[in-house]
């Protein structure tokens, strides 16, 4: 969901469809969060196991109690039509950023839920041992800060950033850096360029033929 607009090759696509994208993808996993967190406390009951005692549990509340508010306020003031340009100009410096910080959060939270499992299951041999469990365990903790970088890594890129909407006809290709624009931009001037030096060449034409005309008239007078 972060990404989508991120995508060169979704640039060529409409921004309220990339919009409906993201909203979309946001809600599924959303759906998805409430579903785990209704099996986490229902295994919690079902074992009695005390509830929201853990640094984990305290974070992972929290970042999808902020999620739901994010979804929630994207909604109303980016997706429905209803807020001014003003006010959704002033707010998505904020929506960028709380979504990349909910983002960390939750890999933060994996992070500290996979460690946490790994302590109280692993008995005989221990986590300490270093058994095979534990360590594919850490490799799936390494994919996932690799993850979260990569995907915060393209996130921050300006030239991975979708070009305002009068720009998306003319698609720079997959790749191309801020430099090939430049240089796209200063062609463009110098076509520009040239075709007001020929308006200006054909003009200066026009006026000798223009006072040889009028000269003309003026013997015949």
């Amino acid at each position: 969901a972060i990404i989508v607009y991120r995508l060169p090759w979704t640039w060529k696509c409409s921004k309220l469809l990339m919009k409906f994208i993201h909203a979309g993808l946001n809600t599924i996993a959303m759906i998805l969060a409430i579903v785990s967190m209704v099996a986490v406390f229902d295994f919690h009951n079902a074992k009695n196991i005390p509830n929201m005692y853990s640094l984990h549990s305290w974070i992972g509340l929290t970042a999808v109690i902020f999620y739901s508010l994010q979804l929630f306020f994207g909604f109303a003031v980016f997706l429905l039509p209803f807020a001014p340009v003003h006010l959704r100009t002033a707010l998505m410096p904020i929506h960028v950023y709380s979504g990349l910080t909910i983002f960390a959060t939750v890999i933060a939270t994996a992070l500290m839920g996979i460690t946490e499992k790994l302590i109280f299951a692993l008995e005989n041999p221990s986590y300490s041992a270093s058994p095979p469990e534990a360590t594919f365990v850490n490799c799936l903790g390494l994919l996932l800060v690799i993850f979260g970088s990569l995907i915060l890594w393209m996130a921050s890129r300006p030239h991975w950033k979708r070009p305002p909407e009068e720009n998306t006809k003319i698609l720079r290709p997959i790749g191309a850096t801020p430099e090939g624009t430049e240089v796209e931009s200063r062609m463009t001037n110098s076509g520009n360029t040239d075709k007001s030096d020929l308006r200006s060449n054909t003009e200066a034409d026009r006026k000798p033929n223009i006072k040889f005309d009028d000269a003309g008239q003026r013997s015949t007078m």
